[in-house]
């Protein structure tokens, strides 16, 4: 199964539209220390206690190296590398949560508690956390928390971190360089002309002019 079709068998149609947009605001997050990749990276366009925020954010360290590890593992199965582009932990997607857990607090709690509760599900069933079970029972796993509709009662607090990690995923991938490109998104750009078409200039006899 291609990115293209996993995106869409685990919901990406459901992605918040309001999540896309806090993305999309201009100068209103950085994605890691090094965000030329962002298109809201021109520092030109923002003020400078944006600029020194966000520097004061970057230097800190919200999740620690085994949640940073379960984040990356996890984001690498939403968007894995294909054909067409690099995976979500190339185009730093990781970075990205990271950040935003810093920058927006209210998701610290649900982004933790969800690598947690992952953690301890893997350690009831397998004696080991979820970057240390096989890809198979991690794929096992996720299956039944990346369904809603399917997912039973019991696994309700999976869903809700899977759904929020799918978004930030999402949202971190399609807002940077490489997700811009995956998508083929040019918009606006100067025009470069080439002169008028060949099969205009034949149509009116002025090929030889």
């Amino acid at each position: 199964m291609n990115r293209r079709d996993s995106l869409k068998a685990i919901g990406f149609g459901t992605i918040s539209a309001t999540m896309l947009l806090e993305a999309c605001k201009p100068g209103d997050k950085k994605l890691a220390e090094d965000t030329s990749e962002s298109p809201n990276a021109d520092d030109a366009s923002r003020q400078p206690n944006e600029i020194e925020r966000d520097k004061k954010l970057n230097d800190e360290k919200f999740f620690n190296d085994h949640e940073m590890a379960t984040i990356t593992l996890l984001a690498d199965i939403i968007i894995p590398k294909d054909a067409r582009s690099g995976s979500a932990s190339d185009a730093k997607v990781p970075d990205f949560i990271e950040f935003t857990a810093k920058d927006k607090p209210h998701n610290q709690v649900p982004l933790r508690g969800g690598l947690r509760w992952l953690d301890l599900q893997c350690l009831n069933r397998y004696d080991k956390t979820f970057v240390d079970i096989s890809p198979t029972q991690q794929l096992a796993l996720i299956d039944e928390i990346a369904y809603p509709k399917k997912a039973k009662p019991e696994m309700q607090q999976g869903v809700a971190f899977f759904n929020r990690m799918r978004d930030l995923t999402a949202t971190g991938f399609f807002t940077s360089k490489m997700g811009i490109e995956d998508l083929g998104y040019v918009g606006n750009a100067p025009n470069k002309w080439t002169g008028v078409p060949a099969e205009v200039l034949k149509q009116y006899g002025m090929e030889d002019v």
